[in-house]
């Protein structure tokens, strides 16, 4: 009983069925099982004996613990059933971080929803034996009840969801930031470093420039998918040369927007069984590669020159081999992952003539690649 008090930090009588459950499953499930007819002993001499419901359960999902058929999902439904437990994802797919992950403003709203469930509780709103026995009705209550505390704005005028969402958002972000600005240093180092820098081949970015123009006036793959890189959807293209080439080629390597909205895309990614069009899944394999690949797959290009072959399975090999990145060992799924996200790339780089029909690397490529990234991956003024 002591070590319950100590672990939810408040007095026997006032020990909720959460933390009690949170208490036993800190320690061995053998030892909790043990322990378990003596906590009850004790909570019914504080005057606090909880029920028969929670009693009857814990002892089964201990059991199920102990014999190792327990899954996490099971042992989470059990604590969600004392209560006052937030429901880990919300039917409408929102979802509490961890615990040891919860920044200050996630850990105050989680705070708040147990303390307001504690309170419907006591209203009588919520019924835990009910939940324990699997009361489908009660369940569905229970989500529908943190659901809308979620989305109802707090005295100050934060509406819980969208506050450790925005939260979440922004230690993304961070993290985000902090790899990009590694990345960069880290190119910036490796193109000082090389015995020649690539110098502008002023005619083939004449001609490209010329091709890339004609092509992104077209409908369709590849041109959506170039536009939307470059974010030329939502703004005018320049009239520069060079501006336009790597505005598109920066893009490829950090796009800047998504395609233009309609309901036939929305209702391809709503259809799970369905295919995603060919655009589509270009721009979601761009957005799945790091920046670590980036950088070592581009670092191995300017450092062997034009006339290297840079093709989907070259690229792969050339990162899986690298030395500028920590790397785990790849195996044939691994770079056959890589290796299909690199193909998406390919296919637009020789749009661009980086590389060209024989997927070699053209002088063009060799001094845009590095430019092209530089520039995705410096802040924006």
């Amino acid at each position: 009983m002591d070590y319950v008090c100590a672990h939810a930090g408040r007095p026997a009588s006032d020990v909720t069925r959460r933390d009690v459950a949170r208490a036993l499953l800190a320690v061995p499930s053998g030892v909790a099982l043990v322990a378990l007819p003596d906590l009850r002993r004790a909570m019914m001499s504080a005057g606090n004996p909880l029920s028969i419901a929670f009693w009857e359960s814990a002892k089964a999902t201990l059991g199920s613990i102990e014999s190792g058929v327990a899954t996490v999902g099971d042992v989470q439904r059990w604590v969600e059933s004392t209560g006052t437990e937030p429901i880990l994802m919300t039917p409408s797919y929102f979802v509490w971080p961890e615990e040891d992950e919860r920044g200050p403003v996630a850990a105050e709203m989680f705070g708040r929803m147990v303390t307001h469930l504690e309170e419907r509780v006591t209203a009588g709103e919520i019924d835990p034996d009910a939940l324990a026995a699997g009361d489908q009705e009660a369940r569905s209550a229970y989500e529908e009840l943190q659901e809308r505390w979620l989305s109802t704005p707090l005295p100050d005028g934060r509406v819980p969801g969208f506050a450790v969402s925005d939260e979440q958002d922004e230690e993304l972000f961070s993290v985000w930031d902090e790899e990009e600005a590694f990345a960069l240093s880290e190119l910036q180092r490796i193109m000082a470093e090389l015995p020649k820098q690539p110098e502008v081949p002023l005619r083939e970015l004449e001609t490209a420039s010329v091709r890339l123009r004609a092509l992104l006036a077209l409908p369709g793959y590849p041109a959506t998918v170039l536009r939307a890189c470059a974010g030329f959807d939502e703004r005018p293209m320049p009239d520069d040369d060079v501006e336009l080439w790597l505005a598109v080629a920066a893009g490829v390597a950090g796009p800047i927007s998504d395609l233009s909205e309609n309901m036939d895309v929305l209702e391809e990614f709503a259809d799970l069984d369905g295919e995603l069009s060919e655009e589509d899944m270009a721009l979601a394999n761009l957005c799945a590669i790091q920046h670590a690949d980036w950088l070592a797959g581009v670092a191995a290009l300017v450092r062997l020159g034009p006339g290297v072959l840079a093709s989907p399975e070259r690229m792969a090999r050339f990162i899986a081999e690298s030395e500028d990145i920590d790397i785990d060992v790849q195996d044939d799924e691994d770079l056959g992952a890589t290796e299909s996200l690199f193909g998406s790339v390919v296919v637009l780089w020789r749009q661009l003539g980086i590389v060209n029909d024989d997927e070699v690397l053209t002088p063009l490529g060799w001094w845009g690649l590095p430019k092209a990234l530089e520039r995705a991956w410096s802040p924006a003024e």
